[in-house]
């Protein structure tokens, strides 16, 4: 089956998550699986949150992709989000890009290997559950000891030409602020208000923001590269993604009526620390900074990580994109975080590299490229040539 059928078929399958209902795309990569000789179970999960994965997880070799994507709304798309529509260029639809064009890849690739004659040296998983944070998937397959620390590449959407080595860390907390009420009226000569706490925190977080932390010098050239590859710039300096806390105050909710001073008030932040900064170290400066009234409250907390450069997996990795390409392919590293982050926790040397259109990824008419699938499936071919032993 040609690979842009595949990723086609994949998309008109509803994997929603919310809700997270993997089922039927896991029992249809079963089947191709099974249907070229490739033995496959089923990890059955609450509410249809379902993994599937070969028998045999002896590879040196895993590789590896989510099958469940983000909502998707017909409103906006010029094309329907789960048409799976082929045209001469794209495969149109909701995960096509994130990701269900880079498991259509590997299993094109594992395909082409067995009618080859050959049997794969790989393990294989697809996982549900990567948008709401693994605890279902890849997460789960650890925990069970279903999966096993080797190398690891996730099909996950990356710039063409280079794979992703490393991931900044994330650190997610909410602090409940507590104020003393009084009447509007009085404010700010008497009580003390739990919104203007938070604004006050906020100020802080704002200069927290402008410190940079160092780099080695080869993580420096890597990061250059990174700012380069990943298409940022356009005038604008995004060195500071790579190198300094980015910040999100994702939800903020105070107060009890417009005319009392606010005895309450919650802000649950997202943060992203790059390399160099803990995020013990991290959480221990912000309670310093925070009153003593106020309660700081760990969600997840994961410092930034790296597979080496260096590594057998990334040079072969940037050997196969460089041949296929006719480029010189360097790794990059990237601003969010994905399976990778609990795979290398897991003692996997992990990495990304998968086909997209990155500008359509999450957005309206997400779509990938037919002769960029057929790419990714010759790398992942040349790839497993280096798993063979």
């Amino acid at each position: 089956m040609k690979v842009e059928k595949l990723c086609s078929d994949l998309v008109k399958i509803r994997s929603e998550n919310p809700p997270g209902d993997t089922s039927e795309a896991a029992e249809y990569i079963l089947s191709f699986m099974e249907g070229i000789g490739i033995p496959g179970m089923i990890t059955v999960g609450p509410d249809g949150r379902n993994n599937v994965i070969t028998k045999d997880q002896t590879g040196r070799l895993l590789l590896s992709g989510h099958i469940d994507v983000v909502p998707a709304m017909d409103d906006g798309w010029d094309i329907g989000p789960f048409s799976g529509e082929i045209d001469d260029t794209f495969v149109h639809g909701r995960g096509s890009t994130d990701m269900k064009g880079g498991c259509a890849a590997v299993l094109s690739a594992v395909a082409r290997a067995k009618d080859a004659g050959e049997e794969p040296k790989v393990s294989l998983a697809f996982v549900c559950d990567e948008e709401g944070g693994g605890k279902y998937g890849t997460r789960y397959l650890i925990e069970k000891n279903l999966i096993h620390p080797c190398d690891a590449l996730l099909a996950e959407p990356t710039p063409f030409s280079s794979p992703a080595v490393g991931q900044k860390g994330v650190c997610r907390y909410t602090v409940e602020f507590t104020g003393i009420p009084g009447h509007s009226s009085l404010y700010p000569l008497c009580g003390d208000s739990a919104i203007i706490q938070a604004m006050n925190f906020l100020s802080w977080v704002a200069e927290l923001h402008k410190r940079v932390y160092p780099q080695t010098p080869e993580m420096e050239k890597i990061i250059e590269h990174s700012i380069i590859v990943s298409g940022y710039g356009n005038g604008m300096d995004f060195g500071p993604l790579f190198r300094q806390i980015m910040y999100n105050p994702g939800m903020i909710s105070g107060g009890e009526r417009v005319n009392i001073v606010a005895q309450k008030c919650s802000l649950e932040m997202d943060m992203r620390p790059p390399w160099g900064c803990d995020c013990d170290e991290l959480i221990d400066e912000i309670c310093s900074h925070i009153p003593k009234s106020a309660v700081l409250i760990p969600q997840t907390k994961a410092n930034a990580s790296l597979t080496a450069p260096d590594s057998f997996l990334v040079s072969k990795t940037c050997e196969a994109i460089s041949d296929v390409y006719g480029i010189m392919s360097k790794p990059v590293v990237q601003g969010a975080a994905s399976d990778a982050r609990a795979l290398r926790i897991a003692g996997f040397h992990a990495i990304e590299y998968g086909p997209g259109e990155l500008d359509t990824m999450h957005g309206l008419n997400e779509r990938v490229r037919i002769d960029q699938l057929k790419k990714c499936e010759e790398i992942y071919f040349r790839l497993m040539q280096n798993y063979k032993n």
